[in-house]
């Protein structure tokens, strides 16, 4: 899916998406070669999720796969600040 498919509302959404899954990863003290591998994704993918400058959808496997990986509920993926 490219960016085009993505309706503009939503685009923040998935930059708040993207620092939050670096916040954890980072909390947690991996790297992003470290999240892909045991979330059984290209690191390059991940780099993608994770910039802000980009919008890369991806499935809601994924962002469980992810959760997991970082060991938090998948909510606290979603939950964006004010």
């Amino acid at each position: 899916m490219s960016d085009s498919h993505i309706s503009f509302e939503n685009k923040d959404y998935y930059i708040e998406l993207g620092l939050n899954i670096a916040f954890y990863r980072k909390r947690a003290g991996m790297t992003q070669d470290m999240l892909a591998e045991k979330a059984n994704l290209s690191r390059s993918h991940l780099s993608a999720i994770e910039a802000p400058n980009l919008i890369r959808p991806f499935s809601l496997e994924i962002l469980f796969n992810i959760a997991h990986a970082l060991s938090v509920e998948p909510y606290k993926l979603l939950k964006f600040r004010d």
